[in-house]
């Protein structure tokens, strides 16, 4: 079958709040895209459970996310949005997939390391094979593109191994996905050490913008944010902090630094 469209799949998980970068940096980008694409954008609820939940509050992140999803501009009727969790092959296909990957594949995902070291009390046979349900989640849709970062690469390149090894035992089953690298959003850092991408796991909330903070909230936090004492404001790399904060004004102005 032709495909009128390349397929485009993202996601976003409902643990904690989105944040100004989760906007500018993504979520943003997505609007435009169905234009060209046709796209899915999951609720990656599944994701979150890796990490213990209570059911009630991630019931509601994943409801506020959804919404979010459409406040920022995303068309239900142009886009496939969905809770990944309501959706049973995921999980059906992440257990196939599962048998067609190695241990050492996981073993040498540098996002489980950094996470089992976050969280040494809870590591997790869900959090290895993390990367295994991500791969379920593209190659559901014959995903032809999927936006990913830095921290996504190695994700991406162990879909594209599973992928091709199933494929090379049953026949062409599976789309081998390419990483989509289209306009780049924004890189928004902290507010609190602008070494770091603005996070919205971050434990200090002052370090933060979230999408639902109030106007004088937010306006606090850009006050309290770390600049530098050389008491000048000039967009360099020296000055991170100040550098962060006209990336931020620039990128909701629309202006250039």
């Amino acid at each position: 079958m032709i495909k009128d469209k390349k397929v485009l799949f993202s996601g976003m998980q409902a643990t904690g709040n989105l944040t100004l970068g989760n906007y500018l940096g993504a979520l943003k980008n997505w609007v435009t895209l169905s234009d060209e694409y046709e796209c899915f954008y999951s609720v990656v609820d599944m994701h979150s459970i890796t990490i213990r939940q209570d059911p009630a509050v991630l019931r509601k992140r994943a409801r506020t996310l959804l919404t979010l999803y459409i406040a920022a501009g995303l068309d239900p009727e142009k886009n496939c949005i969905y809770y990944q969790s309501h959706v049973s092959a995921h999980a059906e296909l992440a257990w196939i997939l599962n048998c067609f990957t190695y241990m050492g594949e996981l073993n040498r995902m540098t996002q489980f390391k950094d996470k089992s070291a976050k969280h040494a009390d809870n590591i997790n046979a869900g959090l290895f094979t993390y990367p295994v349900l991500m791969a379920a989640d593209i190659l559901l849709y014959q995903a032809d593109l999927v936006p990913v970062g830095n921290d996504q690469k190695q994700h991406l390149e162990i879909t594209r191994d599973i992928a091709e090894r199933f494929n090379n035992i049953y026949g062409d089953v599976f789309t081998i996905p390419e990483g989509y690298y289209g306009k780049v959003g924004a890189r928004i850092m902290s507010l609190q050490d602008p070494s770091k991408k603005m996070s919205k796991s971050d434990e200090n909330p002052n370090a933060s913008i979230y999408l639902l903070d109030e106007p004088d909230v937010i306006l606090r936090k850009c006050k309290r944010a770390v600049t530098d004492s050389e008491g000048q404001i000039l967009y360099r790399d020296e000055q991170p902090g100040v550098k962060n904060l006209i990336d931020i004004y620039s990128a909701c102005t629309g202006r250039t630094p």
